[in-house]
């Protein structure tokens, strides 16, 4: 049994539809009618909050069967040992979840937590040891590139009314940050500092590895290899915010991102760690759940076909829906 609440049960939350067993019945609890129907689900219409109480009044002295409660134990344990060896200084080249240990580390437990777009929204989940409630925002809806600043601008404004002595902290890849960075100087000029984790792994190195993971040859994401660049250059992310009144450095190593962000943390302004991540390794490899992605059905590419099959061979994983 599946209890949605509050979700629109879309690609990411589903794994395309993989995610769970088919026979699993799903009661769908959300204000919208329309959410609430999804996939066949049992409808419960209603404000999440005012719901689970009802729910809970209804269930009450139901406990889960002991070998439910001890596997979900269990399998928490071996995941919290994977993220804790891979997310270990070192053990790798510079990644997006060292980075992220890094500042779950040193973090306050009430600071909050601001990803949306690549990589960063998986590697987050997978790897964030959230330390309280209502502190982690990251935006799978629609993986929108260039919402990290503004997102956390706006999570910023709205903490700063409850919790004033505490901070957001946002991580961004060097492609969203070009999109939108504009409310870095909204946030000096209004004195409601930011902290921004900036990971340059130079272009959209997630979408790289995507083209690649569908038997394509890399084009026109990673900005080393890109046929239509013919110099390519790198972005100097720390006068960019140091030009907007940022306290601004850039580091070389987990050790000095570290470092950095307990400056960051002291200072009384906006502050922005840039840190290089390699494009290729470091990335989460566990927990991983199907993507419907489109592939071509005509192809010359021998690569392409190959995972062109392989990708419409796993739709027989996908639940019957609406």
């Amino acid at each position: 049994m599946i209890l949605a609440i509050g979700t629109r049960l879309q690609d990411f939350t589903t794994g395309s539809w993989t995610a769970f067993a088919k026979d699993a019945p799903i009661i769908g609890l959300n204000v919208g009618r329309h959410d609430a129907m999804k996939h066949l689900s049992m409808p419960v219409v209603g404000d999440a909050k005012l719901s689970i109480a009802a729910l809970d009044a209804a269930l009450a002295g139901f406990k889960a069967p002991a070998e439910w409660t001890g596997f979900a134990q269990s399998t928490r344990a071996e995941w919290v040992a994977y993220t804790d060896k891979i997310t270990t200084p070192g053990n790798g080249p510079n990644s997006y979840c060292q980075a992220i240990r890094v500042v779950n580390d040193l973090c306050n437990p009430r600071d909050r937590v601001v990803a949306a777009a690549g990589g960063l929204p998986a590697e987050v989940t997978a790897h964030w040891q959230t330390k309280d409630i209502g502190t982690v925002d990251v935006e799978f809806g629609f993986s929108c590139m260039g919402y990290e600043i503004a997102g956390g601008w706006g999570a910023r404004i709205a903490q700063y009314e409850r919790e004033p002595d505490q901070d957001t902290i946002v991580f961004t890849g060097d492609g969203s940050y070009l999109l939108m960075n504009s409310d870095i100087y909204s946030s000096v000029l209004s004195a409601r500092k930011l902290i921004i984790c900036v990971l340059d792994n130079g272009g959209f190195a997630v979408i790289n590895k995507l083209q690649n993971n569908t038997g394509n040859t890399s084009f026109n994401n990673l900005i080393t290899d890109s046929p239509t660049i013919p110099t390519p250059f790198a972005v100097d992310f720390e006068a960019h915010a140091a030009a907007m009144g940022a306290h601004a450095e850039t580091v070389v190593s987990p050790a000095e991102f570290g470092e950095a962000f307990k400056r960051a943390k002291a200072a009384d302004k906006t502050s922005v760690i840039v840190m290089k991540v390699d494009p290729y390794e470091g990335w989460t490899t566990q927990g991983h759940t199907w993507w419907e992605v489109g592939t071509p059905h005509i192809t010359n590419s021998p690569k392409v076909a190959e995972k062109h099959a392989e990708i419409e061979a796993t739709r027989a994983k996908q639940r019957k829906g609406v």
